[in-house]
């Protein structure tokens, strides 16, 4: 979503979302015609609906209904409602497309995503569209907004978002009405008034070739049916050839055959003027993905230069082709109007195998782009600058902002260039490729974290080709990142059934690190449920496979692990017996920062089990472990952990000294360095207390 309106039809808006020429600085910048719509609209949002008059209150928001066929400005005469409007609603403009330029439905999911990242409020990662629309709906529960819904394909997609309040005022767009919806009278459009349209062809032409002969624009008007879009692209004809008289160009449009629609028939004849390359580049735009393209992509999907696809692109835009989209980048959308026109034209004058081979050639770059935005974060790594020097001069980013900002302003087409290559289902090599790199260049440069909604859905894509394509090493990855997320997300039962489906890929793939790691995660699924009998089980196997393959180090984490359970489950013999198995292992890896973490919790259950001198002992050991390892802060929550002990045993001076001791440490390391923020993060400390707490009192 963004501020600039946009008409989906194939009229561009200006910055303030009035109808201007694409490409070109409109003369006049305001709206143009549609006045006895607009009165009619406003007049509905004060009309008593049925409950009023019915004497009930609304119970939900009212829905205006703007409907008219792909071209007609429908977008235009929204956006422009919109405006009029919006003072009163006090929470603002939330705006989202329901359907892709190819007339695919958006999932609602995906919809109201959009809409609560609008209104700053999280989306959890895997939610369910019931999820995040009842999320949706209890935002703008005790909020005045506006909604505007564009491209709705039914009425079940709208009813799906609507707020429950009447403070809310929905604005839909859509070719059709709305069956379902109570109470919505749609405001169908037609053509411009004549008076209107030949406004909007001067603001292309110039005052002067209509002023001319103003029978002739008025004729021409005509041939266009008064269709926005078809006018615009009768304009952008006209502006790029000033030798050209108006009456040329209804003379031209009228020897045209009399066949379908006026928007058509003017595309045709703009299509046909272009030069040979210029036309073949517009036809395979059909392929861009979501309709979004910039030089790269033209580029691409032609296989010509980046610079000839940038002036191509330019060229298009002041034809009214395509539009031009505000970004710091040359960003351009393919009208939604024009797509069904472009697809017919490549199934007529391309054959399978060319855009086969375009499709290709597009994912291939991608995948390169992303490449080389992931690459600039590791500057510091050898191999990463071999990949950077090894990439054309035009796919390398200058710096990390640079790429993390394109990687920001191309994500929408990015997801969808996944997503339609899963759907092609003939390049699922390529897929594969360019998501594992989109993943990667997302991680890079936003954290798992902050990139788990992005994230979620490539799983999922990832999943469908390796179920599509019988590919169990890949099915077990995508069922561990994915059960992963839903577990940081609360969903544990989920996680825990797609940790088993990814133990059963992993088996049928005969892969030892995902059948370990699955095992690994149902103990830690079932660990989170509480269920520490079916948790030390799992670990148990997972520490089995560890310990026939000689993983020392896996094996003694998992030891740890495995101790924690029976801590929780209070079997604290077993747990004592575990934490001196895992000391053993990390000693014989030289880990001794874990031998040092290991050894504290040994002695916090020690303690637990009402042995407080081994405790004391053990405390001492660790200490001077974390001593070797230099590790302060684990240094001072031991000298705490000693205190407490020692408190126990009846010595409080002793354990005054400790506490000191611990304040001396962190003190010393604070004051040398900025906190960490993400100190004590999941844990309930203060960022500037130690990471291991002692034992509660009650423990």
């Amino acid at each position: 979503m963004t501020d600039q309106a946009v008409d989906t039809d194939g009229t561009q808006l200006s910055g303030d979302g009035r109808p201007g020429a694409v490409g070109s600085t409109p003369t006049d910048s305001q709206f143009l015609g549609r006045t006895r719509e607009l009165k009619e609209l406003r007049a509905d949002i004060e009309r008593a609906g049925l409950d009023t008059i019915a004497g009930r209150k609304a119970p939900r928001a009212r829905v205006l209904l703007i409907a008219g066929r792909p071209g007609s400005g429908r977008t235009a005469l929204a956006e422009e409602l919109v405006r009029g409007v919006a003072h009163r609603y006090p929470d603002g403009v939330l705006r989202t497309r329901l359907t892709e330029p190819d007339g695919t439905p958006v999932p609602t999911d995906r919809a109201a995503r959009e809409l609560l990242g609008a209104l700053d409020l999280p989306a959890p990662a895997g939610a369910t569209d019931d999820d995040l629309t009842a999320d949706l709906r209890a935002a703008l529960a005790d909020r005045g907004a506006l909604l505007l819904l564009d491209g709705a394909a039914d009425a079940e997609q709208v009813d799906l978002l609507l707020p429950e309040t009447p403070d809310c005022l929905v604005v839909a767009v859509a070719e059709g009405p709305l069956t379902g919806i109570p109470d919505v009278r749609p405001c169908t459009l037609g053509g411009l008034d004549t008076k209107s349209a030949v406004e909007l062809l001067g603001r292309f032409t110039g005052s002067v070739r209509i002023t001319c002969d103003p029978h002739a624009a008025e004729g021409l008007v005509e041939e266009c049916a008064a269709q926005p879009a078809a006018l615009v692209i009768a304009g952008g004809w006209l502006a790029t050839r000033p030798e050209r008289s108006v009456a040329d160009l209804r003379k031209r449009l009228r020897a045209l055959p009399d066949e379908g629609p006026a928007l058509a028939r003017v595309f045709q004849h703009t299509y046909e003027s272009l030069p040979s390359p210029a036309a073949r580049i517009l036809r395979l735009l059909s392929l861009a993905p979501a309709g979004l393209a910039d030089p790269h992509t033209a580029s691409a999907l032609a296989g010509c230069s980046v610079s000839a696809a940038r002036t191509t692109l330019a060229d298009f835009a002041a034809l009214g082709l395509v539009r031009t989209l505000e970004s710091p980048l040359p960003r351009y959308e393919v009208p939604g109007c024009l797509m069904p026109l472009l697809r017919g034209l490549t199934e007529t004058h391309d054959r399978p195998a060319e855009v086969q081979l375009a499709q290709a050639r597009m994912l291939e770059r991608t995948v390169r782009l992303l490449q080389s935005c992931r690459a600039i974060t590791e500057t510091d790594s050898s191999p990463a600058r071999r990949k950077l020097a090894g990439l054309p001069r035009a796919l390398r980013f200058p710096d990390p902002r640079i790429a993390a900002e394109w990687l920001t302003v191309q994500q929408p087409a990015l997801l969808a260039a996944a997503r339609a290559a899963v759907a092609d289902g003939e390049l699922d090599t390529l897929a594969r490729r360019l998501m594992a790199a989109l993943v990667r260049a997302l991680v890079a440069h936003r954290g798992t974290e902050a990139a788990a909604p992005e994230l979620y859905s490539i799983h999922q894509l990832v999943l469908d080709v390796a179920e599509r394509r019988d590919l169990p090493r890949e099915k077990a990855a995508a069922l561990l990142n994915l059960a992963d997320l839903d577990a940081r997300t609360g969903r544990t039962e989920e996680a825990l059934v797609r940790y088993r489906a990814a133990l059963d890929a992993g088996r049928a793939a005969k892969d030892p690190y995902a059948t370990g790691r699955a095992m690994e995660s149902v103990g830690g699924a079932h660990q989170e449920l509480g269920d520490w009998q079916r948790a030390a089980d799992w670990f148990g196997r997972a520490l089995a496979q560890r310990l026939a393959r000689e993983e020392i180090a896996d094996a003694a984490r998992l030891h740890g692990r495995i101790a924690g359970v029976q801590t929780y489950a209070g079997r604290y013999g077993d747990a004592l017996r575990n934490w001196r198995s895992a000391v053993a292992g990390h000693r014989r890896t030289g880990d001794v920062s874990a031998v040092a973490r290991a050894l504290s919790e040994l002695a916090r259950v020690q303690e637990y089990a009402g042995r407080p001198d081994e405790s004391l002992h053990t405390c001492h050991e660790a200490v001077e472990w974390a001593r070797r390892a230099d590790d302060v802060r684990l240094q001072a929550a031991l000298q705490v952990r000693l205190a407490d002990t020692l408190d126990r045993l009846g010595d409080p001076a002793a354990a005054r000294l400790h506490r000191a001791a611990a304040e001396r440490m962190l003190g010393d390391e604070l004051d040398g360095a900025e906190p960490d923020p993400e100190a004590g993060k999941d844990t309930g400390t203060p960022a500037s207390t130690y990471e291991i707490r002692s034992a509660p009192e009650e423990d």
